[in-house]
């Protein structure tokens, strides 16, 4: 599906609150509300749009600890991870990458006490380095129509 500069204009609104009525959005690209609706349900048929999400704080859900916990595993060891993992509450995103680690996770905790409870049930798994989060610079970025022209 090609997406043109309206789809992109339709996308960065809908990026930027999922909630705008699609004549609210109609407003902003200059188009009537039933065409932005097709436009929508084309660029979700296609796959370009996966689903709506609420963003929820962790913070203010008792989650006072944010931090990326990388994993090398043993050898043997990434498969049955990889099984486990779903399982761990904690992990908000895990991603198997390339380099010396095979994983990286993005996690949240209680408190100091729960980040040592669930790095000694990573250790089973493989090598683990924990980056504590300080804040965000960048979260949630949209994706933008970044084709060079």
């Amino acid at each position: 599906m090609n997406i043109d500069k309206l789809n992109w204009a339709i996308l960065e609104s809908l990026q930027e609150n999922a909630r705008l009525s699609f004549s609210e959005i109609g407003r902003k690209v200059g188009l009537s509300s039933p065409a932005v609706a097709e436009r929508v349900k084309k660029m979700e048929d296609a796959g370009i749009i996966k689903g709506y999400k609420t963003e929820v704080s962790y913070q203010k859900t008792g989650h006072h600890l944010k931090a990326i916990i990388t994993l090398r595993a043993f050898m043997g060891r990434l498969k049955p991870f990889l099984e486990k993992v779903t399982e761990f509450k904690e992990v908000i995103n895990c991603y198997r990458i390339t380099g010396n680690e095979n994983i990286i996770m993005e996690v949240i905790f209680q408190d100091q006490g729960h980040l040592e409870v669930f790095i000694d049930k990573l250790i089973t798994y493989g090598e683990t380095k924990t980056h504590i989060i300080l804040s965000n610079v960048i979260e949630h970025a949209p994706v933008r129509n970044r084709k060079i022209t």
